[in-house]
């Protein structure tokens, strides 16, 4: 009795080890999934009827003229549904993410936490990986609170987007916080013509995002949700 009350001890002591460690994880790393829709309410009701989950506004990008709606995945992590924005004039230069060539919205990126970008950085160009510059970021809650945020330049796209750019919050409170619940990021792969070279550029940054072959390049979620487990591409 008292060997299994112990080994019952041992697992529970394992599990909340686990629990409290995320951030070593490929998911408590991901800071968030970029969305990218031609129409915004387009992409709101999209992941409302597969997830089952309204997203929350999220503000405008002043000057690039876009803004988002946020699903939670996490404590730390979101779906960031972003498309034009009609309250801004059409900026000179083309949106970002491919926005204004979409027809259907998609996984365009995923982003990845770091308070040390340019140790990142200078790692990444170490092994032949050229991030986008360092810059910086903001937009305005509906609430008022703005958030500012650092970031490699998510113009830079390396590998068709399957590798990340990375995010550093700073003091600002984390967009997951008033994002809508009731999904969860359960897995992150992605699928690419090139696996290999892209999964060698991946593990040098010490990312384990797993990478398939395939004729297209794809980032794929697992995520659970009022609807179920569903695959979001």
């Amino acid at each position: 009795m008292k060997q299994g009350l112990f080994f019952i001890v041992f697992i529970l002591l394992g599990v909340m080890t686990l629990a409290q460690q995320p951030s070593s994880t490929l998911l408590g790393r991901t800071d968030h999934l970029v969305y990218a829709t031609p129409d915004l309410q387009l992409g709101i009701n999209a992941i409302e009827k597969q997830l089952g989950v309204k997203a929350t506004a999220g503000g405008q990008h002043p000057g690039l003229g876009t803004r988002n709606a946020l699903v939670a995945l996490g404590p730390t992590s979101y779906l960031e549904i972003i498309g034009p924005d009609p309250e801004q004039p059409k900026p000179s230069g083309p949106r970002r993410f491919g926005i204004d060539d979409l027809k259907t919205p998609r996984i365009v990126r995923w982003v990845v936490k770091s308070s040390e970008l340019p140790a990142v950085a200078e790692k990444a160009a170490k092994s032949g990986v050229t991030l986008g510059p360092i810059a910086s970021g903001s937009r305005r809650r509906p609430d008022g609170v703005v958030l500012a945020w650092r970031y490699t330049d998510p113009a830079v796209v390396v590998a068709d987007g399957l590798v990340p750019f990375f995010i550093d919050w700073g003091s600002s409170p984390h967009p997951a916080l008033t994002a809508a619940k009731g999904a969860t990021l359960t897995q992150l792969r992605a699928e690419h013509p090139d696996a290999a070279r892209v999964q060698k550029m991946l593990d040098a940054l010490g990312l384990d995002l797993k990478v398939s072959q395939a004729s297209v390049p794809a980032i794929i979620a697992t995520i659970d949700s009022p609807r179920g487990r569903v695959e979001l591409r």
